[in-house]
């Protein structure tokens, strides 16, 4: 938004600004954020930072070394549309107190260092990248977890849901499970209220390509925004989540981007479109090759496919993200690529025929990773592939057009790699494949060996716990 101090200092005075908000990120994904007087908007705030503990804060420093400044970013201001004051947010980079040095385990200096990686190599000099936005809106949302009392309740009004053991009169427009897909209103309920979060997200400098109602039949949607580079749409990944929650919560609404929250409905993934440039020329396309790809982009994506199972440690980091994960719902349980097949990991859009346009989707993300984290790593993976010269076809990845949900053979099926099935598998398979991550000192081995040892205690900590399905299992037992 601002290219210059001056610029935001004008802004400032010119609009009545009252705050400026930094926000940062931590390992798991979470913003957070410090206010100060609109004021404080000088030479010092850029220069030396704003200095914060973060000894509490998941990923960084001990109680004992935890000083740390954020330094912000004037290219990322956006004017926050929620609070009571007039505010201005910057995204912020997290350095060291006292020498201002970038901190390698901070999730946007890792996003930045990949795309220099990547503008330091021989195969391209950018990445340009397309998130896909899914959540669920509800009118109700609770759950407790105290041990006596295990509960899990959420409820749309779209829906055909019970409460209280009776069913729900809601004037005869409900729709039937898995099948929201496009529905308008008055089935979409939400159709309005996507509308003011796609004005919102507008107004915040976060183009939006379109918003439609998702499969789910409990307020499930989905909003996708204009591609751009890697560290710009994480950035705008984070604003769109805050908007969505904030917009849910003033209608007095709640939203999620968990993976799995209604068992028998459809998942929420966040599929990521991909491609490369070099300079102005597009890396991926090939009028000759499968689907008008090169053989360079083919490699990329046999390199996402060949680290996929470490992969979903960094896209996939939730025990629910392998309740979504199953066969059954166009999640893709399985490690090929394709021509506009939805059961593939990796898709070649058939719309996207242009040479500019030309891009592949990788289906198995969801929202709760860190998308600097995510991205980077893909990126990576990528690199890796076309680095090896990897070809997808004799690694036994594809091109299968088939829906291979639904193929006879079972021997063949069970000869293409899965992702993993659980949050312990995924951080199983990084620690034994990371070279890619950290090799060429994007990742800091101490960033995935902190991610690891979180999330495994979060996956033991679920896996501790009684289900309540288990009682209606064994309770009599």
């Amino acid at each position: 938004m601002f290219s210059s101090l001056e610029e935001l200092q004008q802004y400032v005075k010119s609009e009545e600004i009252q705050a400026i908000d930094l926000r940062f990120v931590d390992l798991l994904g979470a913003w957070h954020h410090i206010t100060i007087p609109a004021r404080a908007a000088n030479d010092e705030l850029m220069e030396k930072g704003v200095g914060f503990d973060s000894g509490s804060i998941p990923g960084f420093r001990t109680v004992e070394s935890g000083d740390m400044v954020l330094i912000p970013d004037l290219s990322t201001a956006f004017v926050d549309p929620f609070p009571s004051v007039a505010t201005v947010c910057l995204i912020c980079t997290i350095a060291e107190a006292d020498t201002r040095a970038t901190v390698p385990n901070d999730p946007r200096t890792v996003a930045l260092a990949a795309e220099r990686y990547l503008a330091g190599s021989t195969f391209a000099t950018s990445s340009i990248w397309g998130p896909e936005f899914e959540f669920y809106v509800f009118d109700r949302a609770r759950y407790n977890d105290s041990g006596t009392f295990l509960l899990a309740d959420v409820f749309s009004q779209e829906s055909h849901a019970f409460l209280e053991g009776e069913m729900l009169a809601h004037e005869g427009y409900q729709m039937g499970a898995q099948k929201g897909y496009h529905a308008i209103p008055p089935l979409d309920s939400l159709a309005d209220w996507r509308s003011e979060l796609m004005e919102l997200l507008e107004d915040a400098g976060v183009p939006v390509k379109y918003h439609h109602h998702e499969v789910g039949a409990s307020g499930q949607c989905e909003v996708e925004v204009d591609m751009g580079p890697l560290t710009v749409m994480a950035d705008r990944t984070m604003i769109l989540k805050y908007f969505v929650h904030m917009l849910a919560a003033r209608y007095g609404k709640l939203a999620t981007f968990m993976p799995k929250p209604i068992y028998g409905e459809a998942g929420s993934g966040m599929h990521f479109h991909q491609m490369l440039r070099r300079g102005d020329e597009p890396v991926f396309y090939d009028e000759k090759g499968y689907g008008g790809f090169s053989g360079l982009g083919l490699s990329y994506i046999a390199g996402i496919l060949d680290h996929g199972r470490s992969l979903g440690a960094i896209t996939n980091p939730s025990t629910n993200s392998y309740k979504r994960l199953i066969p059954g719902f166009e999640a893709p349980v399985k490690l090929f690529f394709s021509l506009a097949n939805r059961s593939a990991a990796i898709r070649i859009p058939k719309y996207a025929t242009a040479p500019l346009d030309k891009r592949m989707e990788y289906r198995p993300p969801d929202a709760t990773c860190n998308p600097y984290l995510a991205m980077s790593g893909m990126l990576l993976a990528g690199i890796d592939g076309m680095r090896r010269g990897l070809d997808p076809s004799a690694m036994n990845f594809g091109p299968f057009d088939q829906d291979l949900f639904h193929h006879p053979d079972e021997e063949f099926k069970r000869s293409i790699r899965s992702v993993p099935v659980s949050l312990e598998e995924a951080m199983e398979a990084l620690m034994a494949d990371q070279g890619y991550l950290v090799d060429g000192g994007v990742f800091p081995a101490s960033l995935l060996a902190t991610l690891v040892s979180i999330k495994s205690k979060e996956a033991r900590s679920v896996a501790d716990r009684p289900h309540p399905h288990e009682f209606a299992l064994y309770f009599n037992a």
